[in-house]
């Protein structure tokens, strides 16, 4: 007895096809605009860091970690007074000093954010830790979880966090820095806000390797996406 054997039509074969095709493109659609929205949130970072300066120095008439009288004018709870003391000989001078990185109430550029968030320009801790430590939550993240931080710019070599192609400091009055951005994400940025040359223009990158000064950034072509970099900016 011959029986007729069941299967599904080149039709139906087809709608499944076309299912399972819009639903990976509705997939990567939706990776994509996740990635972007990384990006900018990334970028929004280094855009939002000088309106805290120019705020300030509107307001107080003084740079942010470097003002003089930041405990009287910001009002400063009393246990926050000698938190907020940074190297004497340098307070007034005009220049954040310090590296971005830097976790002392010795550096201004540590001082910083305590000063901009106490005059309500930035959200974040205003009580600076007992025994300050990188990962202590004190220093801002990034959309990466990677330390966010701003020093005066330098033409000095050992003080500039990276430095371009031609072995020169990175250029700026200010050099904001974010770290632990993944590659993919690093070439998108320098794309969007610079020249797309990730060791050249006013945007560079270089590996993460802990929180040195001075490494050396790396060109677009060797930036691998699975790798975390910093990105430094000069504003």
């Amino acid at each position: 007895m011959k029986r007729n054997q069941s299967g599904f039509t080149l039709i139906e074969i087809a709608i499944v096809l076309v299912i399972i095709g819009l639903l990976l493109g509705g997939v990567l659609k939706g990776q994509e605009l996740i990635n972007s929205a990384r990006v900018k949130n990334l970028a929004t970072d280094f855009k939002n860091i000088p309106v805290f300066i120019y705020g300030y120095q509107d307001k107080f008439r003084a740079l942010p970690g470097d003002q003089p009288q930041a405990a009287l004018d910001l009002q400063f709870p009393p246990a926050n007074t000698a938190d907020a003391s940074t190297t004497v000989a340098t307070l007034g001078n005009g220049v954040i000093n310090g590296n971005w990185n830097d976790i002392s109430t010795a550096s201004e550029s540590y001082v910083f954010w305590q000063h901009v968030r106490l005059a309500g320009l930035a959200p974040g801790a205003t009580a600076i830790p007992a025994t300050p430590a990188h990962g202590d939550g004190y220093l801002p993240v990034n959309a990466s979880g990677g330390e966010i931080g701003i020093q005066s710019g330098t033409s000095v070599l050992a003080s500039s966090p990276i430095l371009d192609a031609a072995g020169n400091a990175i250029r700026g009055s200010y050099i904001i820095c974010s770290g632990g951005i993944l590659g993919k994400f690093v070439k998108q940025l320098d794309t969007q806000m610079d020249d797309g040359r990730t060791d050249s223009g006013s945007m560079l990158a270089a590996p993460t390797n802990g929180y040195n000064i001075g490494d050396s950034a790396e060109s677009t072509a060797s930036i691998d996406d699975a790798t975390s970099y910093t990105v430094c900016m000069g504003v």
